[in-house]
């Protein structure tokens, strides 16, 4: 199974999400469990705080209880050059 790594924080975004369809962690984690995707709320929880990468399933199933497109996973977020990284 993939996970994609965050090197940016996808957390905000779906926060932002999660509060528009009105629901709370908990709410977020019932329905993925009820779509084979099972997760606890502090698990979920670190992942909208950015300190847990995401799984693409978890992804998936994201985009279709928010019921957007991906982009909206995306929004705002520019991509890290590791060029320019703290030494």
């Amino acid at each position: 199974m993939s996970k994609i790594i965050q090197d940016v924080n996808l957390g905000l975004n779906l926060k932002r999400l999660r509060e528009s369809k009105k629901l709370t962690q908990a709410d977020v984690c019932a329905r993925m469990e009820l779509m084979g995707r099972p997760v606890s709320q502090p698990l979920y929880s670190m992942i909208e705080n950015g300190t847990r990468n995401i799984f693409v399933s978890d992804l998936m199933v994201l985009k279709e209880i928010f019921d957007v497109k991906y982009d909206e996973f995306f929004q705002g977020l520019l991509p890290i050059n590791k060029y320019e990284e703290t030494r």
